[in-house]
């Protein structure tokens, strides 16, 4: 009885390890989220930057970077939000599928705007003309996009002369709909690479994106009353939130990589609040709210709070949902209070 017995669970343990997930990888919480929704059942990823750390900046702890060693395809939102991902990467896992989504077929993309001056709210003509929301079929090949020479010079600029922050402005997981485009690219990316489990991405990708609809419409119709307030907000990391639920930020503290500002940006931003009537500021969790007190002192603007990356919330399927979520509150908490 032993032998046979023996014999047929070697034979269902190589059938579980012939269908054993790729060893995956991902950046940033929210795009861990979409990657685990599309690996529920399979697998599970690993998480390289923490929700409590700037993905501008943050060192790798040991434990992440044996992750993205071990890692057989790396999905990152790409170098314009962690330029210094880029060395890690190519020393760590050179022979991984580093998969960018920021450099998605279909991608809805937005340049920097000028920290003290969002005057274009309604001008969405900058945006990346490979967007065609309708049809997520064509998003599967995405093999390598490590290499972005031209977006070396994102992470460092002067904060005192209100110059325009130029490049592409990584924060796109804020609008859903590149989450639902992303989470297309991320089940054709595994499908390919582990074709046995197939169907299962197929089929969690397809639950995943009507769940995002869902989740768009709802925000849409909570915030309806924001549509006609303005604001003010940490680090100019919202625009793609703002302009898919029709939002109107006034300014920025920071610029897009959350650099310090110099008081002469201080100074032209207040300015802007008293002379706007804007009448909420937005603090971010991870940062001092001691900048965001100064640029609104003596203006009666009230401080909320938004979080892009999801510090307080649990990693895993449910986070990407929960951010969203959350950011609508905040939003929800300023028009509440003006009401």
């Amino acid at each position: 009885m032993f032998r046979p017995t023996l014999y047929l669970f070697s034979i269902a343990f190589a059938g579980q390890a012939i269908a054993e997930a790729p060893s995956v990888a991902v950046d940033i919480a929210p795009v861990h989220s979409l990657v685990a929704r599309v690996m529920d059942g399979v697998g599970e990823p690993s998480l390289i930057i923490p929700p409590g750390a700037s993905p501008h900046d943050h060192a790798m702890r040991p434990s992440e970077a044996r992750s993205l060693q071990s890692a057989e395809i790396v999905f990152w939102t790409g170098e314009e939000l962690t330029p210094w991902l880029v060395k890690p990467l190519g020393a760590l896992s050179p022979d991984a599928l580093h998969v960018s989504l920021l450099d998605a077929d279909g991608t809805i993309l937005y340049e920097f705007r000028d920290a003290t001056d969002h005057d274009d709210h309604d001008d969405h003509d900058d945006h990346d003309d490979r967007a065609d929301h309708d049809g997520h079929d064509d998003h599967a090949d995405h093999d390598d996009h490590a290499g972005h020479d031209d977006h070396d010079d994102h992470a460092g600029h002067a904060d005192d002369h209100g110059h325009d922050h130029e490049g592409v402005d990584p924060h796109a997981w804020l609008d859903p709909e590149n989450a639902r485009i992303w989470v297309q690219v991320i089940a054709a990316t595994l499908s390919e690479a582990d074709p046995e489990n197939a169907d299962s991405y197929q089929q969690n990708a397809a639950t995943a994106d009507r769940e995002l609809i869902e989740l768009k419409e709802k925000i849409m119709t909570d915030l309806t009353d924001m549509q006609t307030l303005s604001f003010i907000t940490f680090h100019d990391a919202y625009q793609y939130f703002e302009k898919r639920f029709g939002l109107e930020s006034s300014g920025a503290v920071s610029l897009g990589d959350a650099s310090s500002p110099g008081p002469a940006r201080l100074a032209a931003l207040r300015e802007k609040v008293e002379h706007e009537g804007i009448v909420c500021a937005f603090s971010e969790p991870q940062f001092d709210t001691r900048l965001v007190r100064t640029a609104i002192e003596g203006t009666g603007a009230t401080i909320f709070e938004l979080d892009p990356v999801g510090v307080s919330f649990d990693t895993g399927i449910s986070h990407y949902d929960s951010l969203l979520m959350a950011m609508s509150a905040g939003y929800q908490d300023c028009s509440k209070s003006k009401s």
